[in-house]
């Protein structure tokens, strides 16, 4: 008989420790079979579990009562139940109590009405649930709590007495009131972390106790969409919470006055995440003179403040490294050059949908803020060809590109990125085509009025599909176009990247592991080439790239046998020969998207699901060629597969029931 070398020579400390970084939970569920010994020390390895909808009968407050005496050392416990409202009442939302789910009675309606309600309460965890969670996971460090809308002050109050250790609670969309949060400040001593979204019992009563609870141990607060959280909380924060570093707050009724005590009173705060439409310059300007400590900072959707506000950031916050603008249209390319003069220091910066940043801004970054490595561009009009030439000869550094809808930028700005940054490893590239503009003095009102919208920007074949639309509709508008698009000053923006950009990447670039270029119509299967025979790609996204074909993607199947990812979706020219190479070159494969390939059939998908045995995810909608045969093939042969997305029709009954929790159907009723 073989010795069991394993189970005599390692300890129980050590076996733990190995179970703890196996990934896959069915590994982990296969170990637990292997013997009694096994089965036990990976219970004693679990510290983090997750409890969703489970599809069966077992209420949350069951299975709560069950892990908790099955896994004593976790730490971790995440609870979300939106999948319960939205599978129930899909649009409804169940009107607030405040009394115990125990005593609690459901509000008088219809029949119809009062089966739902008991059918969620039924699966929602309640607050004896909540009780259990804290007197089970004696070890519990941090909760999170979606949408368990049966939980109520009684609840929260009874697990804060039993959880001492809790550090970290997440409530989003949960309805108890400002007696739970006291609880919760008055008993978790050692609570650092505090975050709150559509918590619509709360008032400005219940922040400001806990503030005064946790006033030595509150590191970092995040606030969003709670209409009854005013500056009064802020104000009761700054006061108390001296050690707070991270602030994240988004809401349409805080104004500057909060955030100024917040700045005042909390010296190192390191990040700051605002989404406040009443937040104006002086704000910011207080948050540049105290907050010195300030590494991360992101605005959304502001519409009060200018440069004046960024001035202020990039005087006093030298030590800024994280930046992100989005929809920020007061804010002009003076933003960018304070910012970049004021913080060398920057290494991630995001704009998104600031129309009045162009080129010249980013002339600035290239210019000061040498050790930037992540870069992201989204929706910028305003950058011409030359926009990346200046980060290219500055940020050696870079490691990560993304670029989204910014029309102006071609395969010159794409070269000086590849001669400049040799480090990159990510580039992302989306929606690569010719953009059409109507002139400000154009009447588009006056003939586009009829399909409700006033078009601006648009592509150029939406643009001749609007033509053609109002041609069916208008005689006289077909006899008057030519007319004026002569007499008004059109114009195109040609989206310039394709394939000399980069083939420049593919021959420069030899750490790149993630590229994604998402319809890029100029770019073909010269430059996939390219990329193959310089990098060793580990994803891969070129869907909507029509000029791709067989010949690119088979020279990634023989120069990229790293490759985990591939979505080729919307590649009409795409065949069963380059999947063939695909499961020959690529046997690591994992997440796989062929959707809206018309030219594969059961052959090629057929070799590459039997080639790569790590697949775990296939989505092959729209793929005329793949019959219910071949998703036979799939499901009976990928023991890994975690989900498959596909039409209904294809599926059969036997297959239905066998791959019930992997099968995705496409959602074609809404």
């Amino acid at each position: 008989m073989m010795e069991d070398l394993i189970n005599s020579k390692l300890p129980d400390d050590q076996l733990i420790e190995i179970f703890r970084r196996i990934d896959s939970n069915s590994d982990r569920d296969s170990c637990c079979l292997v013997c009694i010994r096994w089965f036990h020390l990976e219970r004693l390895s679990r510290k983090t579990i997750q409890f969703g909808r489970s599809g069966r009968n077992e209420s949350t407050n069951h299975m709560v009562r069950l892990f908790s005496r099955r896994f004593v050392n976790v730490e971790n416990v995440f609870i979300n139940e939106l999948s319960v409202w939205t599978s129930t009442r899909l649009g409804k939302r169940r009107p607030v109590h405040r009394r115990s789910a125990s005593a609690a009675s459901f509000p008088h309606g219809s029949d119809e009405n009062m089966s739902d309600e008991y059918v969620i309460k039924d699966y929602c965890l309640s607050d004896s649930g909540l009780a259990a969670v804290g007197a089970g996971f004696a070890k519990l460090e941090k909760l999170s709590l979606i949408w368990c809308s049966c939980v109520t002050d009684v609840g929260l109050r009874s697990f804060a007495e039993r959880c001492k250790s809790l550090k970290s609670l997440d409530l989003q969309g949960c309805f108890f009131g400002d007696e739970g949060l006291a609880a919760v400040g008055e008993s978790c001593n050692r609570l650092e972390d505090l975050n709150m979204r559509f918590c619509e019992g709360l008032t400005d009563m219940g922040l400001v106790q806990l503030a005064h609870g946790r006033r030595q141990t509150l590191k970092s607060l995040g606030v969003g969409a709670c209409a009854n959280i005013s500056d009064v909380s802020l104000e009761a924060v700054g006061s108390h919470c001296k050690s707070l570093d991270t602030l994240s707050l988004d809401s349409d009724v805080i104004n500057n006055k909060g955030l100024v005590s917040v700045a005042k009173g909390c010296p190192l705060l390191k990040v700051l995440k605002l989404q406040c439409v009443n937040i104006t310059d002086e704000a910011l300007q207080a948050v540049g003179r105290f907050c010195l400590s300030l590494e991360l900072l992101s605005l959304h959707s502001f519409q009060k403040f200018s440069d004046r506000g960024m001035y202020a950031i990039g005087k006093g916050c030298k030590r800024l490294k994280n930046l992100m603008l989005s929809d920020c249209d007061f804010l002009s390319n003076k933003c960018l050059d304070y910012v970049a003069v004021g913080c060398p220091e920057l290494m991630h910066i995001e704009i998104n949908g600031c129309h009045n940043i162009g080129t010249a801004g980013l002339k600035s970054i290239g210019k000061s803020c040498t050790r930037l490595s992540e870069l992201a561009l989204l929706y910028c009009q305003r950058l011409d060809n030359d926009a990346l030439s200046g980060i290219g000869e500055g940020c050696r550094f870079l490691q990560a590109l993304e670029l989204v809808d910014c029309s102006g930028i071609g395969d010159d700005s794409i070269c000086s990125i590849a001669k400049g940054c040799r480090n990159l490893r990510k580039l992302h590239i989306r929606r690569c085509y010719d953009v059409f503009f109507f002139p400000s003095a154009f009447p588009a009102h006056n003939f586009f009025s009829s399909f409700s919208c006033l078009y601006c920007e648009i592509s150029l074949p939406e643009f001749c599909q609007l033509v053609m639309k109002c041609t069916l509709h208008y005689s006289k508008f077909s006899q008057k176009i030519f007319y004026l698009v002569a007499h008004y000053n059109f114009h195109f923006h040609h989206y310039q990247v394709g394939d000399r950009g980069i083939m420049a990447i593919g021959q420069n670039c030899k750490f790149l592991t993630d590229l994604s270029l998402r319809f890029c119509d100029r770019i073909g299967n010269d430059a996939l080439i390219s990329v193959s025979e310089g990098c060793s790609l580990h994803h891969l996204n070129v869907s909507g790239c029509h000029r791709i074909g067989d010949a690119g993607i088979i020279a990634i199947a023989r120069g990229c046998p790293q490759l985990s990812s591939l979505d080729v979706s919307v590649l009409q020219n795409l065949g069963d020969r380059a999947m063939m190479e695909l499961g020959e070159g690529c046997p690591l494969l994992k997440n796989v998207v062929i959707s809206h390939c018309r030219k594969i059939t059961d052959v090629g998908f057929g070799y590459v699901v039997r080639k790569c045995p790590l697949l775990e995810s296939f989505h092959v909608v729209y793929c005329p060629g793949i019959t219910a045969a071949g998703v036979t093939t799939m499901v009976t042969s990928c023991m890994r597969m975690k989900k498959i997305l596909v039409e209904r029709w294809k599926v059969c009954a036997r297959i239905e029931r066998r791959g019930a929790s992997i099968i995705n159907y496409l959602c074609i009723e809404l």
